[in-house]
């Protein structure tokens, strides 16, 4: 006959037996997991790198305690095949593959610093740049995502009466614009260039009058910029700001043309007059010609052509005064 309370010792020290074997292979794992982590490489380091065009950058490669066997760069741009620059520690060498831009080296020799020297920074240096270094202790991987940074060029002025226009022109990024005062009514346009820069082009118009200066602000990773204009009433279209400058010389050479007709006539009149036949006087002139002046029909022709001619020459002197 067996006994209940045997049967329920054996079955503990069993279920003892069973948890003690289970414990021992979960620690006996959890050293080999240990052990196997020591051994890999670090994980990766990913960063964001921005750098002003015209400038210099450096890029760093991982930082160890132990001398690095090797380091190698992989460059890889837009629109162009990738680039790798490596350097060997046992046999001191360096050798590149497909780097065709002289603006990007080694910072110094890469046996003391494996670190990449970009300058001067242009648009295309935009991309990727990973390094590699293999230690004794294992291999450190850095990437770093280069974006370039262009200041836009920012201007203001009168587009339309009480219309003020806002320009960033090529900036990378895209630059943003708002204005002061608000309440305007503002349309704003992007036109994105080949070369990766974007001109941002803001108009805003103000009805009410109360609105006299207004501000454009123009904010950019490269710093911000303000601006600002008067609306004045009434105030005419800078693109027709020029034509006062047309009208009012032809104005003057219109008056002048006037008054030069009009002088210039009456100077003919006078010069006509003191032309005139100088009178003779009576007691001088002999009988005979006194006689043929009043009796030859010749001589009364010539007086009424010579009366004409000074007629007309009175009546244009009169039409000039009156230009």
């Amino acid at each position: 006959m067996l006994c209940p309370w045997r049967t329920a010792d054996l079955g503990l020290l069993l279920i003892l037996t069973i948890f003690l074997v289970a414990a021992s292979s979960s620690s006996n794992g959890d050293g080999k997991q240990i052990e196997q982590n020591s051994s890999m490489p670090l994980s990766e380091v990913n960063t964001s790198l921005s750098a002003v065009i015209d400038t210099s950058a450096v890029l760093h490669c991982p930082r160890t305690l132990t001398e690095v066997v090797l380091a190698r760069w992989e460059i890889i741009l837009r629109d162009k095949p990738s680039c790798t620059k490596a350097y060997r520690s046992d046999t001191n060498e360096t050798k590149d593959t497909n780097c065709t831009d002289d603006r990007i080296t080694w910072a110094s020799s890469p046996s003391q610093n494996p670190d990449l020297h970009i300058a001067p920074v242009a648009i295309t240096h935009d991309g990727n740049y990973r390094c590699t270094t293999a230690t004794p202790d294992g291999n450190f991987n850095h990437e770093y995502h280069l974006q370039v940074l262009v200041a836009p060029e920012a201007s203001l002025f009168l587009s339309r009466n009480r219309t003020a226009m806002c320009r960033a022109v090529a900036g990378k990024p895209a630059a943003h614009i708002s204005w002061t005062p608000e309440g305007g009514a503002c349309v704003t346009e992007q036109e994105r260039w080949g070369n990766g820069t974007v001109t941002v082009k803001s108009t805003c118009h103000w009805e009410g009058p109360d609105v006299t200066t207004v501000t454009c602000s123009v904010s950019h990773l490269t710093g911000n910029r303000s601006l600002f204009i008067e609306l004045l009433p009434g105030a005419i279209t800078s693109e027709k700001s020029y034509i006062p400058y047309i009208i009012f010389p032809i104005i003057l050479i219109i008056v002048g043309s006037i008054w030069f007709l009009k002088f210039g006539g009456c100077r003919k009149c006078k010069v006509n007059k003191t032309e005139a036949t100088p009178v003779v006087e009576e007691d001088e002139m002999q009988p005979y010609a006194s006689y043929t002046e009043k009796n030859n029909p010749l001589y009364d022709t010539t007086n009424k052509v010579k009366t004409s001619q000074e007629l007309q020459n009175e009546v244009d002197c009169t039409g000039l005064l009156t230009l």
